[in-house]
């Protein structure tokens, strides 16, 4: 995923790691228009949005993630629900973490399945066009959520709520598993928020 700060977020690649072990990299194909139509830039590494990589693919993207000698590694972990048992993963870390950085406005988002012990962190969407005051949230607080398959945008939209108020959306990719749970509700808890004098970004715990 990619998005300019304060926009609309756009699915541009997808990552995935084949049956003999490689990792392959490829843009969608919408991402040509989003070039041509709205500048989007490629990777740096990966400049060709015709070209399906799979030579040092995850290396280069694992570049993103959190060195694991940092002596606050455990509460980063911690923080984004990584199983410490696969925190040598780096195709996992970049799913359960996103790969976000300070230096562009790259995202890695899982496409997460239904399975009883589900957890994953997530991130409001849709806030900056709010411009709610700070103190809107409160850590802990929880949320609820309504499926919006008749939306014209995406049918896969989940729409976030507090307290019957609309504040804005699950991450598209995120909200594939809120169908796919059917008649199991997930619980939607808020672990961090990022305000001044606004709220500018909600961090949000999904779990069965």
């Amino acid at each position: 995923m990619a998005k300019r700060r304060g926009d609309r977020r756009a699915a541009v690649g997808d990552l995935t790691k084949a049956s003999d072990g490689r990792y392959i990299f490829k843009y969608f194909s919408s991402a040509i228009e989003l070039q041509e139509k709205e500048g989007f830039s490629p990777y740096t590494e990966f400049q060709d949005l015709t070209k399906e990589y799979n030579g040092n693919v995850i290396e280069i993207f694992g570049q993103r993630l959190t060195k694991s000698d940092r002596p606050d590694i455990s509460s980063f972990y911690k923080f984004w629900e990584v199983d410490s048992d696969k925190a040598h993963d780096k195709f996992y870390l970049l799913g359960k973490t996103q790969g976000l950085v300070a230096t562009d406005n790259f995202e890695f988002l899982a496409d997460y399945k239904f399975v009883p012990d589900l957890h994953f962190l997530t991130e409001i969407a849709g806030l900056s066009k709010l411009q709610l005051p700070k103190g809107t949230f409160q850590i802990g607080e929880e949320l609820q959520y309504e499926l919006e398959p008749d939306n014209p945008k995406d049918k896969l939209a989940v729409k976030l709520l507090q307290n019957g108020k609309e504040i804005g959306y699950i991450k598209k990719y995120h909200s594939k598993v809120f169908h796919d749970a059917g008649t199991n509700r997930l619980r939607l808890t808020i672990k961090a928020i990022d305000q001044n004098g606004i709220v500018k970004r909600v961090f949000v715990k999904v779990s069965v």
